[in-house]
């Protein structure tokens, strides 16, 4: 065996060269981590216990507003992943994976989305683990939710069918024999992103597998992967959706979204309230009692009494009394609720009732002292 020497210089490079490695190693380590405690595919990781699921499937319809992304028919809204026409089989109303022809993603981007997607795994089964009628949905391309058939198979916790793959198992395994038509029910809110690229909000999904609430919400750790955890990037907020060719004949039918809007932010005008009037103690003082709800003067009362500059109303309902802030002279508010009293007076001035309006609903109120 030759002895090779290597010149102090030449072992100084290497170890530094070495040591960068390692600290750039160390560094990604501590940003692509996850917060489950679990390595990712860890074969000790608890099974989701196996749950049936009831009936068989009957092919859900789109809603009217749905982009249908295929129709039994074609796969029109589909390209390959070199974006020319996509390469897979379609036959009896379906559209299967033709081993070797890669990926096929949508033409049209999508961002937070209802999606539904019907799905079977080859029959006869064939292989073990993974390797299984394995197939993929990854929304926005990059956040895999895993199809494989999982039917009375076992492979890590965090593969199984209905995973947010390589981070969240399944809570059940809920999956149908192979060859049975099974459903993806899907809610997906994207990631928000600042202007620097800053990550505001990580993408959530949840997901229904065969009418079983498998994904609650979940909070996505990253772009999913295969023994690496990956950090947030920024990225566009409509990216296709991605099928995937893991060489398995796994068939799609029945495949619909529906584009979710942001909820509306409030306008400036909607945000508008009427500036916390000052009152003196005298003046809060007279709408001080006790009220029933009119006519029925012999109901539950509604206590009110004052603080320093409001009201405190305790009604019957409630385990807590709420605060009114006065925005005029016979009126209060609540600071963070659309609901208002506004109190009548008689000829003498002396206070009545109240009118109680919340939402659409108002309910007069009689003072009983």
């Amino acid at each position: 065996m030759k002895v090779r020497h290597i010149s102090t210089g030449r072992f100084c490079l290497i170890a530094t060269a070495g040591l960068c490695a390692y600290c750039l190693a160390a560094d990604e380590i501590q940003t692509t981590g996850t917060s489950t405690g679990w390595k990712q595919h860890d074969f000790s990781r608890t099974k989701p216990p196996v749950l049936e699921p009831s009936g068989r499937l009957e092919s859900s319809p789109a809603p009217k507003d749905a982009v249908i992304l295929f129709d039994g028919k074609n796969l029109d809204a589909w390209v390959g992943g070199d974006g020319k026409s996509a390469k897979w089989k379609v036959a009896d109303g379906a559209f299967e994976v033709t081993p070797g022809t890669g990926i096929i993603k949508t033409k049209a981007k999508f961002g937070d989305v209802q999606l539904h997607a019907e799905w079977a795994s080859p029959n006869p089964p064939v292989g073990k683990g993974q390797d299984r009628g394995n197939s993929g949905i990854f929304l926005m391309g990059m956040y895999e939710l895993q199809v494989l058939d999982s039917y009375q198979a076992d492979t890590y916790a965090d593969g199984q069918a209905g995973a947010i793959y390589g981070q969240y198992p399944p809570i059940y395994n809920a999956s149908r024999p192979p060859g049975e038509w099974q459903t993806f029910d899907v809610a997906f809110r994207r990631p928000r992103f600042d202007e620097a690229g800053k990550l505001l909000e990580p993408a959530r999904v949840t997901l229904i597998y065969n009418g079983v609430l498998v994904q609650n919400n979940e909070q996505i750790l990253g772009p999913t992967n295969w023994m690496k955890w990956l950090p947030y990037k920024r990225t566009e907020a409509r990216l296709p959706i991605q099928l995937q060719d893991h060489g398995h004949r796994v068939r799609f039918r029945n495949v619909w979204l529906r584009d979710l809007a942001d909820r509306p932010a409030p306008t400036l005008s909607a945000l508008e309230r009427p500036k916390p009037l000052t009152l003196s103690s005298a003046a809060i003082d007279r709408f001080v009692g006790a009220y029933v709800q009119a006519p029925n003067a012999g109901g539950a009362k509604i206590m009110i009494s004052r603080r320093e500059g409001y009201l405190l109303v305790k009604f019957p309902y409630g385990e807590a009394p709420y605060v009114f802030q006065p925005f005029a002279p016979n009126g209060f508010e609540m600071p963070d609720t659309d609901a208002r009293l506004t109190f009548q007076v008689d000829a003498q001035g002396r206070v009545i009732g109240a009118a109680f309006k919340i939402g659409d609903a108002t309910r007069n109120l009689a003072k009983v002292d």
